[in-house]
């Protein structure tokens, strides 16, 4: 009888699978069209190990971007335990930044795995959302943003970091169009004198 497709799994598949996801996004974002013997090689698995986790290229691709998407999401709660509203935002804006930045090698590779007819579109944007919406509502609940800034909105403020040049010297100028937008959010906030 197969097992579930939901049931845990043991802890040596999980490491196998979490060293794949590792292995494919380095080299996947170096090269799109890289082997996936290539990568298993270098995750240290077998082909019959790869392909019960990954059975196409599409899938691998899609289970990469999902993963980090996961983790970029999964701050937004973690910061906000830690951190005021206003700083865990600001925090998680660079964090994103920094995924935008380091995604652009992905791009083409995901781009091809989301187009092919059939494949589903690209995973994450609802759980981005998601993370945006649980910061913004801590922020107008704390006073510390202006009322009204929704989601959408957001994402379209912060839309030029897509436009930089990840090959370049993006850091700084990253920090500077998200200050000019963090201090956009600030302007007309409750909590502002």
């Amino acid at each position: 009888m197969e097992p579930k497709s939901d049931a845990p799994q043991r802890s040596d598949a999980q490491r196998n699978r979490e060293r794949i996801l590792e292995v494919a996004l380095a080299e996947l974002t170096r090269a799109q069209d890289v082997p996936l013997s290539a990568i298993a090689k270098k995750a240290g698995v077998g082909q019959g190990t790869f392909y019960r986790n990954f059975p196409s290229r599409e899938a691998l691709v899609l289970e990469v971007h999902r993963h980090e998407v996961r983790q970029l999401t999964d701050s937004a709660a973690e910061l906000l335990e830690t951190r005021d509203p206003a700083q865990a935002l600001r925090e998680w804006m660079d964090r994103l930044a920094r995924f935008a930045m380091a995604k652009t090698g992905l791009a083409d590779a995901l781009r091809q795995a989301t187009s092919a007819t059939g494949n589903p579109a690209r995973p994450g944007c609802s759980m981005v959302v998601g993370a945006i919406e649980l910061l913004l509502d801590a922020n107008h609940e704390a006073g510390t943003i202006r009322p009204g800034v929704h989601a959408d909105d957001f994402i379209l403020a912060i839309a030029g970091i897509w436009q930089i040049d990840p090959n370049g010297d993006w850091r700084p100028q990253v920090t500077r169009l998200l200050d000019i937008v963090m201090d956009g959010l600030r302007a007309g906030a409750p909590g502002q004198v």
